[in-house]
């Protein structure tokens, strides 16, 4: 006998560990006659392996096992310490470890089990929400100044309401339903994509935010599809005071970073403000002083909401301002608000004269209004018509207004009859033109 087989002939020490029998066993290989004796608990024991069975190496040594574990894991192996039962027939290939596999079904009954930390479950944010905590809502005007505008007068006197209802008696009233007709069809075609018209002016105080809020509610008022009116200038604009918004929440600048593909007109009108009269708003502030709007953010805001609105009449800041140069050059339509005197028509022409200079000329898709805010104008009207249309473009003369004079929210049934015509002629110029352009 040799020296290897009287060692495995021996009982272990320390109260018959078998198992450390059995892998010392499985390490030093089997006989020639493919028959391995292994001790048992009590030394007496043996087991076969059964004949073409391969037979199994250990490559990493097991760590002994303290007494206590090595007879519960003696009794889950069966009682009796027969190797060839479940835990013994176990194969793995050569060159993985044998020993966690020999014992991972046998745990002590006092071992505990190992506890596995808790993932904790992070809830997947919605890409369509804001990152940043909602703003809170600021009103327009303070109500000590709303108390302050009093009653708004009516556009017409008394004595010009009564004059024209008087001519309407003599008046022929087919050819006035005949031109209402073909405003109303102007205003009412049908677009492929989202127009985009920008109104703006050669300096600030002329009735630029007026006119933008004319247009937003005269062309709601026609058109059977959602009209937006948007605010890109980046001073304290009069927009949502003229649009008769009592107060303002999400402007342009935080509504960029949320606008996402996936939205509908629902998620997207949340973050608006709805015009009493129909339409929606998007204001460039909520009345105090902070970052101005910047051409990224206009540049988003509008094309991401060309999806949903057939119409979007953006109030832009002041030439030569970069917001406005670029609304000035995307959109479809311009507006170009002057004001009737000799500077500001004077300047008005220069603005003109840029836009025949751009790439793609724009002033086939440009109208003027030429707005009186005075009742008393020294310039002559048809002077000033005719030098701006030299350069090419349409001139809508828009008459004093006394309801338009004296600020505050502009209410359509008030306006004199001659601004609603000029209104309406406006708008008819500028869809006309914005549906032209492919």
């Amino acid at each position: 006998m040799t020296q290897r087989e009287q060692r495995r002939e021996q009982p272990s020490a320390g109260g018959g560990d078998w198992q450390r029998d059995v892998l010392r066993e499985l390490g030093g290989g089997a006989g020639g006659n493919g028959r391995a004796r292994t001790g048992t608990g009590d030394g007496s024991g043996a087991a076969s392996v059964r004949p073409g069975e391969p037979t199994l190496r250990l490559v990493h040594p097991a760590p002994s096992r303290p007494a206590a574990t090595t007879a519960a894991v003696t009794t889950a192996a069966g009682g009796d310490g027969d190797a060839s039962g479940p835990q013994g027939r176990h194969h793995r290939d050569e060159r993985g470890p044998a020993a966690p596999d020999l014992v991972s079904g046998a745990r002590a009954a006092d071992e505990p089990e190992p506890e596995r930390p808790a993932t904790p479950s992070v809830p997947a944010r919605d890409p369509r929400l804001p990152a940043s905590p909602a703003p809170e809502s600021a009103p327009t005007l303070d109500p000590r100044l709303l108390l302050a505008l009093g009653r708004p007068l009516r556009g017409d006197s008394v004595t010009r309401r009564t004059g024209r209802a008087l001519r309407k008696l003599t008046s022929s009233v087919t050819q006035d339903v005949a031109e209402q007709t073909r405003i109303a069809r102007e205003l009412q075609q049908p677009v492929t994509t989202g127009r985009v018209v920008a109104v703006t002016s050669i300096r600030g105080g002329v009735g630029k935010s007026t006119v933008s809020a004319l247009l937003g509610r005269t062309l709601n008022h026609y058109r059977h599809d959602p009209v937006l009116t948007l605010e890109a200038d980046t001073a304290l604009g009069t927009l949502p005071v003229r649009m008769g918004a009592e107060a303002v929440r999400w402007t342009c600048a935080d509504l960029a970073p949320i606008l996402h593909p996936s939205m509908q007109l629902t998620d997207v009108t949340g973050y608006l403000v709805p015009v009493s009269d129909g339409g929606w708003l998007l204001p460039a502030s909520r009345g105090q002083v902070g970052p101005p709007l910047d051409m990224t953010s206009y540049r988003k805001v509008t094309l991401a909401l060309r999806r949903y609105f057939a119409v979007t009449v953006a109030d832009c800041e002041t030439l030569p301002g970069e917001v406005a140069r670029t609304a000035m050059d995307t959109a479809h339509a311009r507006v170009v608000v002057a004001p009737t005197t000799a500077e500001g028509v004077g300047a008005t022409r220069q603005v003109l004269d840029w836009l025949a200079r751009l790439p793609h000329s724009a002033l086939a898709t440009t109208v003027v209004a030429l707005v009186s805010n005075t009742p008393d104008t020294l310039l002559d009207d048809k002077t000033a018509v005719g030098h701006l249309k030299e350069a090419g473009v349409a001139v809508v003369t828009v008459p004093y207004d006394r309801h338009l004079a004296g600020g505050g929210p502009i209410r359509t049934d008030l306006l004199a009859h001659a601004t609603q015509q000029a209104v309406l002629r406006l708008a008819a110029e500028v869809m006309g033109r914005a549906v032209r352009v492919r």
